[in-house]
């Protein structure tokens, strides 16, 4: 399901106080950061986790989590085994925030009694009202992924926009994302000409109020797209 735009997953299980969830699998149950978290987190730049060994105590912190926003601990949600870590996180923290009910996995766990997970554990439908408060509370925004650059261009005509947009994605590695928010009304014409012009993706639109969010990736690839004249329609390069 999904609340004011974030995202969970109807199968997992949550622990809100420290921003988790829990699913089982058929290698045991996974655990992550839920996406409001990571949102509210920004981009995560760092992973670090440490070592245990044997049954760990439900909220003993398994790793530290860091973005430019905190350093937090990633906490177990209940007494259990850790059976394995996911060492694709540590590599590319960004997965946290990109992918954070799949890839971005962080350990499985085996609970030294499964029924912990009904007794300390929430279903989403049951946290919907304190997941809105949350999200309201912290003004948190929900992307498809973290942004590497945000461009705040209020008072700016998208042409000079753009114009912009194109010198910092020169400085941005293949992959990178950005988000960019103006307040000019022409700016979803003129992000699809940008897109279908330089072959770099529109990922999200949100519009709120009078401003415009974009969400937006450097291909390492581009394709530019061309469009007739006269019909406005793709034309084949």
């Amino acid at each position: 399901m999904e609340v004011l735009g974030c995202p969970i997953p109807d199968d997992c299980w949550v622990d809100l106080e420290n921003g988790t969830w829990t699913r089982a699998g058929p290698d045991g149950w996974s655990v992550g950061v839920l996406a409001v978290q990571a949102a509210f987190a920004g981009r995560y730049t760092s992973v670090r986790f440490r070592e245990v060994t044997g049954p760990v105590e439900r909220g003993r912190s398994l790793a530290t989590l860091e973005s430019p926003r905190s350093t937090a601990p990633f906490r177990i949600p209940v007494t259990a085994t850790v059976l394995a870590r996911n060492a694709a996180v540590p590599a590319r923290p960004k997965l946290l925030n990109d992918s954070p009910y799949d890839e971005g996995w962080l350990v499985r766990i085996l609970p030294a009694t499964s029924a912990d997970i009904g007794r300390y554990l929430r279903r989403p439908v049951e946290l919907r009202a304190e997941l809105e408060a949350l999200i309201r509370e912290r003004r948190i925004q929900c992307y498809p992924a973290a942004p590497d650059l945000e461009m705040y261009e209020i008072g700016s005509e998208c042409s000079a926009t753009l114009a912009k947009l194109d010198e910092e994605l020169v400085h941005h590695a293949a992959g990178d994302v950005v988000l960019l928010v103006t307040d000019d009304s022409t700016s979803p014409i003129e992000l699809v000409r940008w897109s279908d012009r330089t072959g770099h993706t529109v990922l999200h639109h949100r519009v709120e109020g009078n401003l415009h969010h974009f969400l937006l990736r450097k291909e390492g690839a581009p394709a530019p797209k061309h469009r007739s004249e006269a019909t406005g329609k793709l034309e084949r390069s």
